[in-house]
């Protein structure tokens, strides 16, 4: 009995020195960390490694905006440059007429020798040559007096132009109290000195422009035709487009660029790819510098693209060149056709209409861009 006491007590002993071993040798690496845990064999400790955000995980709401997302109503957003740098990927697949195939259609206006505009002409009175050849036919004619617009105000806040600031603003202010029409018009607005500011995105709310208008302050350098290609490529051509729209621009400038990564010609090539006319006005006083060259710069922009050039003398002439574009979109008329030989070559094809009655001056973009196969 002694002997069968003194087994049982060294079965006992041997069970609790393993149990203790056991259990000095586990640490809080070979716990499991949830019940659904599997331990597995152990490796050599590793250095620790960065959190990984889960791939699948969604981004929460309360995340900070990324630099390039646009504005949403008061919000502004600054451009990078690889926004505005021209580049064969950047435009690739974008269309350059969005028309129907082989459509091409024109806005223009019309005016008397007197600068008055013409507004019961027919299409019997035009005579329309594309690429050098004349059209058969018309495919449509009409006047555009009353559609939908969409706006760009570009608003040169270098500090070559600081003078004038203020006048300015309050005159592209009162330009767009008049002309944007509620659930009907819409306008942005940009901003651009040695950088591209968008103070206020596509909007119908006049109150949101001209807080937009008013947040600009003079800069420093200028980058005149990045800004133009970035509105017409990313705000313009990229916008819902149908052909009851009209794109406009009105470019506020001394037309002295010096920081642009675009040139003058690729920025209005931009802007015949979006369809969209350009307005230009001089900041410019006469005889200042090099405003007569500036100048001609900005009329090169206006012509190229259906538009017009404006150049006040004064500071209260900036608000009659306004008054001007206000009624030049009012008083339109556009025109469809289908050119003859026709190619998708992506070349540039011009335009040129001309009234049949003398002393009439049609104003229209001088081309288009072929789309590429």
């Amino acid at each position: 009995m002694y002997r069968s006491w003194n087994a049982s007590w060294f079965v006992v002993l041997a069970t609790l020195s393993l149990l203790a071993g056991t259990s000095a040798g586990q640490n809080d690496n070979d716990l499991p960390a949830a019940p659904s845990a599997v331990l597995r064999p152990k490796s050599a400790p590793q250095p620790p490694a960065p959190a990984a955000k889960p791939a699948d995980t969604p981004p929460a709401e309360t995340s900070a905006p990324k630099p390039e997302q646009q504005p949403a109503n008061d919000q502004k957003a600054s451009i990078s440059d690889q926004s505005v740098s021209k580049s064969e990927d950047a435009d690739e697949g974008r269309p350059t007429i969005r028309r129907q195939v082989n459509e091409v259609n024109v806005v223009f206006t019309v005016t008397d020798k007197h600068n008055r505009y013409v507004k019961d002409l027919k299409a019997a009175d035009l005579k329309v040559i594309d690429d050098e050849r004349p059209i058969e036919a018309l495919k449509s004619f009409r006047r555009e007096s009353d559609l939908p617009l969409q706006v760009g105000l570009l608003i040169d806040a270098s500090g070559s132009i600081r003078e004038r600031f203020k006048f300015e603003q309050e005159s592209a202010i009162e330009f767009l109290n008049q002309t944007i029409r509620p659930h009907f018009d819409k306008a942005f607005v940009l901003g651009f000195d040695s950088s591209l500011e968008m103070t206020q995105d596509f909007t119908d709310s006049t109150e949101r422009l001209s807080k937009a208008i008013r947040s600009l302050r003079p800069g420093n350098a200028t980058r005149l035709y990045d800004a133009l290609y970035y509105a017409c490529r990313e705000k313009l051509l990229n916008s819902a487009q149908d052909d009851s729209v009209r794109r406009a621009i009105i470019l506020v400038s001394d037309g002295d660029d010096n920081a642009s990564h675009v040139t003058r010609e690729e920025s209005i090539e931009m802007a015949l790819r979006a369809d969209t006319i350009v307005y230009t006005i001089s900041t410019n006083y006469a005889g200042m510098g090099d405003s007569d060259k500036n100048d001609k710069i900005l009329e090169r922009i206006a012509e190229a693209t259906g538009g017009r050039t404006f150049r006040p003398f004064q500071p209260q002439d900036v608000a009659n060149a306004f008054a001007q574009i206000q009624d030049d979109l009012r008083s339109q008329y556009a025109l469809s056709y289908r050119p003859a030989n026709f190619a998708h070559d992506g070349r540039y094809r011009t335009i040129d209409i001309s009234a049949v009655h003398k002393g009439l001056k049609v104003r229209s973009r001088h081309g288009y861009y072929a789309p590429a196969e």
